[in-house]
């Protein structure tokens, strides 16, 4: 089995953040084949996550962050593992990263694609009333913008998403 394979008991589920006015997870749903790469990353603990341990066919939380509130919006699956980070040898993005070169890239990202959006946000304040969270990244005040996410947690915020009325 390659590294980019997997069976489902190792399926691994992860949180990723972004703010809704820069990319929202109806961006994601408007974007071709509902697939993006995730770029722009430029922490290193994030960046191992996704050039290590972020595999196809992973189950993503989409976070708004910077959000009012700040929420679960959804879901994604990762499509393509990681990947070098093609903003970073771009001297006109702001994402440039001049000691990075294409033989020895510095930063990554992942492809995910749109698995659902959630009829309503699971707002950050509900997610901390839940015990089954207590431990979650997220909520230990976590400023990384891509996280673990254990399947327990995983479970419980789809069964959250479940019982949310439609709006």
């Amino acid at each position: 089995m390659s590294r980019n394979e997997q069976t489902p008991a190792s399926r691994r589920y992860w949180l990723v953040k972004s703010e809704p006015g820069v990319f929202s997870i109806q961006h994601l749903a408007r974007a071709p084949r509902q697939t993006t790469f995730w770029d722009g990353v430029r922490n290193y603990q994030a960046r191992n996550l996704l050039r290590d341990e972020m595999h196809v066919d992973d189950g993503v939380l989409f976070y708004h962050s910077s959000a009012d509130p700040p929420a679960v919006a959804g879901t994604a699956i990762v499509v393509r593992a990681g990947s070098p980070d093609p903003s970073q040898f771009d001297a006109a993005s702001d994402r440039h990263d001049p000691a990075s070169t294409p033989e020895a890239p510095r930063w990554y990202g992942v492809h995910i694609k749109l698995d659902r959006v959630f009829a309503q946000p699971l707002p950050l304040d509900d997610l901390r009333k839940v015990p089954a969270l207590a431990k979650m990244v997220l909520l230990q005040r976590s400023r990384l913008s891509v996280q673990p996410v254990t399947a327990t947690e995983w479970q419980t915020i789809l069964a959250m998403a479940a019982a949310q009325p439609r709006a």
